[in-house]
């Protein structure tokens, strides 16, 4: 589990600091100049994030199915071999599915206004600057994106589903809610991602404005890799032990009192 959060850890740093630097620098500035081989870099490593985070939560969701279901066997399957299997072809992937949109960009001619209205280089206020037809472009990230969250989706509800027939077979409530508990936070987080992913790429985008469509990418990029760690954080025992021992390390007195009523 540690060990694919450390790798979720990886792709929202990669994403907050390929969006959030130019993001400050242009309100900052008022606006940003960027060339465009600028703008298309910042564009495939945001792509290249949000596809790994999506590949990233289907095998945390198989690592929590396999503690879960199949406890016996977890550590025989969960082996040394197979996490990083599983991270290695997230990677592989990612950068793979989001170079097929990069190259068909490059194929676009680019000959109208400079100005983006955003405030980062995404698809659609890109598209809005080419001269030439892009609907080859959008069908292509349509499909890729549909079938890539609906699968992904899918697999990880099927986890879940299987995950919470097992919680049911739990006599104890309070071993119900531990074991819930360990899945509450990877919940939270593929509830938030998916539901913005879903609203951006794959829901109709002439029906809302852009000003809606800057407000789901401002949570998407900046808000959902923020709040990651605090999900994680609040729900891991060792996590408030470690922040308890240097909060008490700081207020000695503090311990003691505590030690005496105890």
């Amino acid at each position: 589990m540690y060990f694919f959060i450390s790798q979720l850890s990886i792709f929202d740093i990669m994403l907050s600091t390929d969006i959030v630097p130019n993001t400050l620098a242009s309100i900052i500035a008022e606006g940003l100049v960027m060339s465009f081989s600028g703008c298309i870099t910042q564009f495939y490593i945001f792509g290249c994030s949000e596809s790994l985070e999506c590949f990233i939560l289907a095998a945390m969701a198989y690592d929590r199915y396999l503690a879960i279901c199949n406890p016996l066997h977890y550590a025989a399957i969960m082996n040394h071999t197979l996490p990083h299997s599983l991270a290695m072809t997230c990677w592989l992937a990612g950068f793979l599915l989001a170079m097929i949109t990069e190259i068909l960009i490059f194929q676009l001619d680019f000959c109208g206004p400079n100005i983006i209205d955003h405030f980062f280089c995404d698809l659609a206020p890109l598209l809005q600057l080419s001269c030439s037809d892009t609907k080859s472009v959008e069908i292509q990230v349509s499909i890729t994106v549909m079938t890539i969250i609906f699968t992904q989706l899918l697999f990880v509800l099927g986890t879940y589903i299987c995950i919470f027939f097992s919680i049911l077979q739990i006599s104890s409530t309070g071993s119900r809610q531990k074991v819930f508990s360990t899945c509450s936070s990877h919940l939270m987080v593929v509830s938030t991602y998916y539901g913005t992913i879903i609203a951006l790429y794959v829901a109709p985008s002439r029906g809302y404005s852009l000003n809606l469509n800057k407000m789901l990418s401002l949570l998407n990029t900046i808000a959902t890799p923020l709040c990651n760690p605090i999900i994680y954080s609040l729900r891991n025992n060792e996590i408030k032990i470690a922040i308890s021992k240097i909060y008490f390390q700081k207020n000695p007195l503090k311990d003691q009192r505590q030690s005496g009523t105890g």
